[in-house]
């Protein structure tokens, strides 16, 4: 079988100073929601090639390896048409990009979501931006949910991703979020440490792992503070340790505080018990009105960057929603 008779799906270039890794554990780190069995099926398929030759998942990556993931069918449903779409830029130079994602938009092509993401918007500004991370995810180092709100680094260079990458592998991004989560949490702050993975019930729903379950998910660890109590809902800090898909919210569900508005992860109302209470009950419709979305924002990035001049960091004030139903909290519960 020669590559020229597949179609690339995903490119990865090991960073400089990667560690000999297998290379299924390899592909592990960068290919979201994909098993580590679901990997090794498809090297045993011969679809992963590394430096141009089928390998078999004990193969060893090595940095400046090249390992590319192949499909038998043509990606046409990824094919990216750029689109003029507004996308808030706090930051450019010549290596990264740093944007501000408003709420609603998909980060990147998916099932159900092939037209309107914030890559097609990257690709009409930007011609040139690396696809190593896949052929869908221009510059693309990691993503957030379509209706969470915050900071996004973008890398403008192959030199970029790679560096920016191998910060995001060994967990030595800043990563810090603002969430607005139902009850009044006992702790001032603390450290949620745990297994996620998919449900078996709904694979498009993540969940807190049971111990003798946790070889089909990964270490999830969130360390949060409280920022301000509001009676029966608490606004915090979340500093991310991984990166793990809806983490902030599977964990927070886990610990029975659910993040405000998060109708997946959640209930509109916990406190259901005070539904004749006629003003409680118009100020929650009067809530969720205003924030039609999960209660998360993305506020604070940091990273070394990758031009050698040291560390950056940026950050992002809420968005009107979220600041406008957190008010109205603060009001409502004195």
């Amino acid at each position: 079988m020669k590559m020229s008779e597949k179609y690339e799906r995903q490119r990865f270039i090991a960073a400089e100073g990667q560690q000999p890794l297998r290379v299924d554990k390899f592909l592990q780190s960068f290919l979201e929601n994909t098993s580590r069995s679901r990997i090794q099926r498809l090297i045993r398929e011969g679809l992963v090639w590394v430096n141009h030759k089928v390998v078999k998942s004990n193969f060893l990556v090595r940095p400046q390896d090249v390992v590319v993931c192949l499909s038998d069918d043509p990606p046409r449903e990824y094919e990216i048409e750029p689109e003029d779409l507004p996308i808030d830029v706090v930051y450019e130079d010549e290596e990264v990009l740093v944007i501000d994602k408003k709420p609603g938009m998909v980060v990147h092509p998916g099932h159900g979501n092939y037209t309107g993401t914030l890559v097609h918007a990257l690709a009409y500004r930007f011609r040139n931006l690396p696809l190593r991370h896949s052929m869908y995810r221009h510059g693309l180092v990691h993503r957030i949910d379509k209706d969470t709100s915050g900071l996004l680094v973008v890398a403008k260079t192959e030199k970029a991703m790679a560096h920016l990458s191998k910060q995001f592998l060994n967990h030595t991004i800043d990563r810090k979020y603002k969430a607005f989560v139902w009850g009044a949490l006992n702790d001032m702050e603390g450290t949620i440490t745990n297994y996620i993975g998919r449900s078996n019930r709904d694979r498009r729903v993540m969940q807190v792992l049971d111990e003798y379950d946790q070889n089909r998910g990964k270490k999830a660890v969130t360390h949060y503070k409280i920022l301000e109590r509001c009676l029966y809902a608490t606004l915090i800090e979340c500093r991310l340790e991984t990166g793990r898909t809806h983490q902030i919210r599977v964990h927070f569900q886990h610990l029975g505080h659910p993040l405000f508005g998060d109708l997946t992860y959640g209930i509109r109302d916990p406190f259901g018990r005070y539904q004749n209470m006629a003003k409680y009950k118009q100020f929650i419709k009067n809530c969720f009105a205003t924030l039609r979305r999960q209660a998360l924002h993305a506020f604070h990035i940091g990273f070394d960057h990758p031009s050698g001049r040291g560390w950056v960091s940026f950050d992002s004030p809420l968005p009107e929603d979220f600041s406008s139903v957190f008010e109205k909290w603060k009001r409502y519960t004195g």
